[in-house]
Parts: structure tokens; sequence; C-alpha cells
């Protein structure tokens, strides 16, 4: 059965602001303005099911002040920044995130982004981001300590094959 990704409308913002407050550590939490701001804002913003899952990322045009994102921003001229994704805990394990990730991939290739970044913390470490991250091709292209250096993070990108 097919679960293709769906936008987030305004009404599903309360269920997507508490499954990533569910995750503010390896996130960040939001409030529910901020949450409102930045799904109007993305380059794609989409779930799966009634919120199965979701991701949220920018592109390099983006009014955006999050560090990592500005990291991205300074290094690349064009971009798209995956800033979260969540898959909820009773529907891991099914390839959602593989989904979304897919689906993005097809999007920024077509709009003629010719990479697609993110961070995943190193401390706190979050392991099955990595292994998750790496399977889909994705390679570390730096790291910083951000948050005053209560957070460390690897930056990671994945080169998109034009025409694909």
């Amino acid at each position: 059965m097919s679960r293709p990704p769906l936008p987030i409308p305004p009404e599903m913002e309360p269920a997507v602001l508490a499954l990533n407050n569910q995750h503010a550590v390896e996130l960040s939490w939001l409030e529910p303005e901020r949450l409102h701001v930045l799904v109007g804002r993305a380059f794609y913003a989409r779930r799966i099911g009634e919120l199965s899952a979701f991701l949220l990322a920018f592109d390099e045009r983006a009014d955006y002040d999050s560090p990592n994102y500005l990291w991205f921003r300074e290094r690349y001229p064009r971009f798209v920044y995956v800033d979260r994704i969540v898959v909820d805990r009773a529907a891991r394990g099914q390839g959602l995130a593989q989904l979304l990730y897919e689906d993005l991939f097809r999007l920024a290739n077509a709009a003629g982004h010719g990479i697609v970044c993110c961070e995943v913390n190193s401390d706190p470490p979050n392991p099955a981001s990595d292994a998750f991250h790496a399977r889909l091709g994705f390679t570390e292209v730096g790291a910083a300590a951000i948050h005053g250096g209560a957070k460390s993070v690897r930056y990671l990108a994945r080169s998109l094959e034009p025409g694909r």
C-alpha cells in the first residue's frame, strides 16, 4: 500500500507540533506560532497519513535563522536543507522516513537543486539517524558546536543526480 506524502494543512499543525516536541532533544522545541511560520516558509512541508511522519525542509532562499541552516547557506549557493523529520514511534520500521526523503529528492531535483543537506547530533549522539543518512548516501561535510557548546552536530550532504 502506497502512502504518498501530503501537505501539512493549518488544521494539522497542532498534531505536528506535538510530534515535534516529543522529539525536542533530537530536533528543537517549537511553539505554535514558530511552527506555523516554518511550515509557511518551507520548500517542503509534507506528512504521511494522518500524521505517522513529517518532514520540513528549506531551500537557500528561505528566511530562516537556524544556525545549522545558516552554516549551509554560507557554503552552498543552491541547496535544500532538511530541518526536521520525525516518524511517530508507532509507525517506525515502515520506511516512512525513506519515503519522505525520496519524495524530497525528487522535488528538489526537479527544482534544479543539486544537493540536499542536514545535520545530525553528535553530542548527544543519534546513531539511528547516522545509520539512516549513511544508507541514503549522505556524507559528512563539516561539524560544529552550537548553542554555546551545549550541542555538537555533524553536517551531512547528498548530491542529487540531474534528471533523476
